[in-house]
């Protein structure tokens, strides 16, 4: 819904600049929420943010200057609040290192002065508690009718589990508060990319890697200019259909529906050249399953063609209870509309439980400009790499050659 006043728009603005998702549905309820949208920032600063890896300069200080210009931007009456991880304990003991969170700003309208002042203190410390942050996180923020997010600023997995922080973004999507994770990771550490987009799409969140500090400002910057809008108050309700042609068509926003045991629900959403679909589906238990259980979420072409599943496919676990996925459009291809698919493999453990009405799910929906991917080698496609390949076949054939040549050679002489 659109915030009508000056002030509360730049607030959803800047909001919005920590996450992905903001555009409501097409036929939302054009209602004034109870109360403002609230952010809490979780801050790493265990002892590997001393790396000096980001253009020449330590993590810390690049998460220390891009957050001063995040809160120049906020206005005054923004409900944002801050919390750190590993930030406290210098020892080596780890039952103790692996407690260290603490809330160094209560959420709400923010002293920018006192906050720049508390996280310009902060040196890398300790052990990267991200589990235990994320739940105290979501304490710090409540319950409520509005969108509730945290985002996560980290260089480094979870050196504490249990709980294992995919687990507990998994818990608090499971518990239906509305409440969204957004992931920054300081680092291109292939197991850190994992795990942060495991906790950023099960509760509907983004990942993003960043690699240098104007392409952190730089990434804000393109959100705040984007955004100007938040969730409704509630999902809109919406129903699923057994196949894509006749499923509804969803903008951008949160939706509830509810879906059968072992049932297939479809939903459309157009993507166009150049965008980017994400999306997360969520369940509550509302009575009592078999303990073997799961969620699966697809994006489908139109003519069946399966794109992607979500995050927890092919994972072996069985219990799945919320998944998430992102898929980008080919360059230069025509705007489609891809096929969402939510299944589920619940059952009833007794004759007794009730298979009708079926499971309540929330599911979230954005579409936004493709993320650029690090840059890398490009060695061609197609024909172009079947050459390179060739030519470098020839050339490794010569030059084996020539020197079993002069080996042999040599031997003779000798």
């Amino acid at each position: 819904m659109i915030i009508r006043r000056r002030p509360a728009l730049a607030l959803l603005g800047m909001l919005a600049a920590l996450s992905i998702f903001g555009v409501p549905p097409a036929h939302a309820d054009e209602t004034t929420p109870k109360e403002p949208p609230k952010v809490e920032l979780v801050l790493d600063i265990s002892g590997s943010m001393r790396a000096r890896d980001i253009e020449g300069h330590s993590r810390i200080s690049v998460l220390q200057q891009s957050f001063n210009e995040v809160l120049d931007a906020l206005p005054a009456e923004a409900q944002v609040g801050i919390r750190v991880l590993g930030a406290t304990y210098p020892g080596d003991v780890k039952a103790v290192g692996c407690k260290d969170t603490q809330q160094l700003v209560p959420i709400g309208p923010i002293d920018k002065l006192e906050a720049k002042t508390a996280v310009a203190t902060l040196r890398p410390t300790g052990f990267t508690p991200v589990g235990l942050a994320l739940r105290a996180a979501a304490r710090d923020l409540g319950t409520g009718e509005t969108t509730r997010r945290i985002v996560l600023i980290t260089d480094g997995e979870d050196t504490c589990a249990p709980p294992d922080p995919c687990e507990v973004a998994r818990e608090l999507a499971a518990q239906g508060t509305h409440l969204v994770v957004d992931t920054l990771g300081l680092t291109l550490n292939d197991k850190v990319r994992r795990q942060l987009t495991c906790i950023a799409s099960a509760t509907g969140g983004t990942y993003t890697a960043v690699t240098s500090k104007t392409q952190l400002t730089n990434r804000i910057n393109q959100l705040v200019d984007r955004a100007a809008t938040t969730y409704t108050q509630t999902p809109a309700q919406v129903d699923g259909t057994e196949d894509c042609a006749g499923a509804p068509l969803l903008s951008p926003g949160a939706y509830t529906d509810r879906e059968q045991f072992q049932e297939h629900r479809w939903y459309r959403v157009p993507v166009r050249d150049g965008q980017e679909l994400r999306a997360s589906v969520s369940v509550s238990l509302d009575r009592a399953l078999n303990r073997d259980y799961g969620v699966l979420l697809r994006a489908v072409s139109k003519d069946g063609r399966e794109l992607v599943r979500g995050t927890d496919a092919g994972s072996g676990r069985t219990d799945v209870l919320s998944t998430g996925l992102r898929w980008s459009a080919e360059q230069d291809a025509p705007d489609q509309t891809v096929c969402l698919v939510v299944s589920n493999s619940f059952s009833s453990p007794t004759a007794t439980t009730a298979a009708t009405p079926g499971m309540p799910l929330e599911l979230t929906v954005g579409v936004v400009d493709s993320s650029p991917a690090p840059n890398g080698p490009d060695l061609g496609r197609g024909w172009g790499l079947l050459g390179l390949l060739a030519l470098a076949g020839l050339v490794g054939g010569l030059l084996f050659g020539w020197l079993a040549r002069w080996r042999v050679a040599i031997w003779r002489e000798n």
